[in-house]
């Protein structure tokens, strides 16, 4: 078994010391990295809840070669800053991997820090490209990458004939990667970004935004970054009296995006990760989700649960605790989960994109036609 050694060892040292009681340490320790305050705290808490989801099923399944799992949570608060310090904690709790990372902003940071300690990391939502290019070796991202999101959007683009785009981000690692490459792809397929601007994250008044959207004669507004200023934006321009196209990048995809914008989000496009509501075997998890936590399974619970049973499969394929065995194993994964087929490139990203575009009706995201 994977901690018997682990144990062994412990024992042993404790009878040198003339210690005979035994305190049960944790068989196998994940660790959960995610916003639990902030502006996007229901996310992390969603993601949470799925991946201890996944979790307590294995336990309840004799654990992973009969070795219990048990997680710790740390709160990045999708801030850089409070990453780092939520990074360091885990290291130091001695986790055998970590699940999660929702802001790309956020996770930046603290790859050179699980990497120094080859930890093997799930990045669960979070998906800059600039995550791939400083990944150490040790990362794996389950939700397709900024370069795929931005195919789906120039789809998109082109199947609703808007030929005019204005691009507006964030200024953040995951925001700005997004706009840049989104802005790339459609100039190469023909199409005009006629405007490009970046917000400041909280803000709150933007006609100044609002303004040069409507005289540059944008047939359509793709927002990069996440569900409060997208909603934002989106009632404004509405009120404003803009009638053109709004597509929003999938860190919109949250029930409080709907609640915010209200009515003029009716109708709104949004490229969207593969979503419980979406997801044809994904009821049972859905009605056990909201049994357990007394609300609705959101954007990256699919995901996050996949996360969980990924890393379970990994490390017992491996049939062992040791971090660079766990990352061969992650390396070598063909998993098929709630979420779809799970395949790592030699970069470690999904070989094929999970994105697809919805649209809002009625109050709730729906399968765009």
């Amino acid at each position: 078994m994977i901690a018997s050694f682990r144990k062994l060892a412990c024992a042993t040292a404790l009878a040198g010391l003339g210690l005979t009681s035994v305190a049960a340490a944790a068989d196998v320790k994940l660790g959960i990295v995610a916003p639990m305050t902030g502006q996007l705290a229901s996310e992390g808490q969603d993601m949470e809840n799925a991946v201890k989801m996944a979790i307590d099923a294995v336990n309840a399944k004799g654990g992973i070669n009969g070795d219990k799992v048990t997680t710790v949570t740390a709160d990045d608060a999708c801030d850089p800053q409070q990453g780092v310090t939520a990074a360091s904690k885990l290291v130091s709790e001695g986790v055998t991997a970590i699940l999660g990372g929702y802001c790309s902003g956020a996770v930046l940071p603290t790859l050179k820090i699980y990497g120094d300690a080859d930890i093997p990391f799930v990045i669960i939502s979070a998906n800059s490209t600039k995550l791939v290019a400083a990944n150490p070796g040790n990362a794996f991202l389950v939700n397709s990458t900024g370069d795929m999101q931005a195919t789906t959007a120039v789809e998109l683009f082109k199947k609703n004939g808007y030929a005019k785009i204005a691009i507006i981000d964030e200024g953040d690692a995951y925001s700005s990667d997004l706009a840049k490459l989104t802005a790339e792809a459609y100039a190469k397929e023909g199409g005009e970004v006629v405007a490009r601007e970046t917000t400041t994250a909280g803000e709150q008044d933007y006609s100044a935004v609002v303004t040069k959207i409507k005289s540059s004669g944008a047939d359509a507004v793709f927002w990069t970054a996440y569900h409060a200023g997208g909603a934002l934006l989106t009632k404004q321009l509405r009120q404003a009296g803009f009638q053109g196209g709004m597509v929003l990048g999938d860190g919109n995809n949250s029930p409080e995006y709907l609640e915010i914008a209200g009515s003029a989000g009716e109708g709104v496009y949004l490229l969207s990760p593969p979503t419980v509501d979406l997801l044809s075997g994904a009821g049972d998890f859905k009605a056990n989700y909201k049994q357990a936590y007394g609300r609705e399974a959101g954007a990256y619970a699919a995901l996050s649960n996949d996360a969980g049973n990924l890393i379970v499969d990994a490390i017992g394929r491996a049939k062992s605790g040791d971090h660079k065995a766990i990352i061969e194993a992650l390396a070598a994964s063909d998993y098929s989960g709630l979420a779809g087929e799970i395949k790592f490139t030699d970069k470690h990203t999904l070989q094929t994109s999970n994105f697809r575009p919805v649209v809002a009706k009625g109050g709730k995201w729906v399968a765009a036609e």
